[in-house]
């Protein structure tokens, strides 16, 4: 009795054998571990199951070569991937999926941040702009370019439109140029409205005493922003550069709905030469191994931005 008096008084646990001299198994700590793992069982099952089991297999797809209508499914090795390397139209590919990404990452972050700049002003009927820059987000994606592939015709909406003040517009998505362009457009406005409410809450939580103190040291509102605001939202850029950018590799509806990769191959994407490889042509081998190439695209570039953050992010030096 005294020596548990002791124990207490000392601020520790006594932890004596149970009656029989065995410790007991079933301890708090056991039992608080077990419902850890049993809280993260869930995502845990379903990484494995959609991920990684799914990313295992997709490499051992591209060391076979898989001919469904035949029946066959003969082990190659790299063979896939000397072929990829040989690839006279990969090139092409990978050009179009560059100059898709960079002009939909570079339009949509710039735009996004515009608009909430603007709609971070406490001016009347922001939140109506809000809710209809938000609207086409949730929007179905198909339904969304199939009215846009309507406009965008040689007389369509868009043309009407320009005719109407004496202008005569292009076949819009017969033009190597002008179907990437609006493919892009189309793109951009149909998920702006989303990293445009992340800047707007990042643009919310940035403390107002700081442009209080800064226009009494006569600073102008660019220096404001510069020097103030990107720096407090830096880490909403980085998520959501990080998003567009994931998101401008994997498109594939726009691409499929409006130009089916056309004018000649302007706008086929990797995501799209894939599904041409693979469902088109019948080529799963080949196809597995654009997307493993298409996968370690996305790594690359997410551990650059991940890495990146330390120079340009607030509080990550």
């Amino acid at each position: 009795m005294a020596l548990l008096t002791d124990d207490r008084r000392a601020g520790r646990t006594s932890h004596r054998p149970a009656p029989g001299g065995t410790r007991r198994w079933w301890t708090t700590r056991r039992r608080d571990h077990l419902a850890g793992y049993l809280f993260i069982a869930p995502q845990l099952a379903g990484s494995v199951l959609f991920v990684l089991i799914p990313l295992g297999l997709v490499v051992w797809y591209s060391l076979h070569e898989w001919n469904v209508l035949a029946d066959t499914f003969d082990f190659v090795g790299a063979e896939n991937y000397r072929a990829m390397a040989d690839d006279p139209n990969l090139p092409g590919v990978l050009r179009a999926t560059a100059l898709f990404s960079v002009g939909l990452v570079a339009l949509n972050l710039s735009l996004a941040l515009f608009l909430a700049v603007l709609l971070n002003q406490r001016l009347r009927g922001t939140a109506f702009f809000r809710v209809l820059f938000f609207s086409p987000v949730v929007v179905s994606l198909v339904a969304w370019t199939i009215v846009w592939g309507f406009l965008l015709q040689d007389n369509g909406g868009i043309n009407g439109l320009l005719d109407t003040i004496g202008v005569d517009g292009p076949n819009w998505l017969r033009g190597d140029l002008t179907a990437m362009l609006s493919v892009i457009v189309v793109q951009v406005v149909k998920n702006v409205g989303l990293n445009l409410v992340l800047f707007l809450a990042a643009l919310q939580g940035v403390p107002g005493e700081l442009y209080e103190a800064a226009r009494v040291e006569g600073a102008s509102r660019w220096t404001q922003f510069r020097r103030i605001t990107v720096p407090l939202i830096s880490p909403t850029i980085l998520l959501t550069s990080i998003i567009t950018v994931v998101g401008s590799l994997q498109v594939f509806a726009q691409i499929a709905v409006l130009t089916q990769g056309g004018p000649g191959s302007s706008t086929t994407v990797l995501v799209y030469y894939l599904y041409q490889q693979a469902f088109q042509f019948h080529h799963f081998g080949y196809g597995a191994t654009i997307s493993v190439l298409l996968f370690l695209i996305v790594l690359a570039l997410t551990v650059v931005q991940w890495q990146m953050r330390k120079r340009w992010v607030f509080h990550e030096q």
